[in-house]
């Protein structure tokens, strides 16, 4: 345990991060899940609008540093490409 005033701060700054992070990220999943689900469905209008939210939600975890900006860009190019490829092969 830090004995110095400035580290036990740190403490607690880094425990709320962190917990920020992890509601990001479990938000994050949930949604991606979603999108999972509606493309194993085939349901291709619905995996649209769940895109978009996927999305979103990838663009705000990169402004708050949770994720890195190539990381969400990679993430929402690769789900667009998989959505647009099955749609072309329906």
């Amino acid at each position: 345990m830090a004995n110095i005033k400035s580290a036990k701060k740190r403490i607690k700054v880094i425990d709320k991060k962190t917990a920020a992070n992890r509601r990001i990220k479990d938000r994050l999943k949930l949604v991606l899940k979603d999108y999972e689900k509606a493309m194993a469905a085939e349901d291709y209008d619905t995996a649209a609008e769940k895109l978009a939210l996927a999305e979103k939600k990838l663009k705000q975890a990169a402004a708050k540093n949770t994720i890195t900006k190539n990381a969400a860009s990679r993430k929402v190019s690769r789900l667009t490409r998989r959505l647009n490829a099955a749609k072309a092969a329906k």
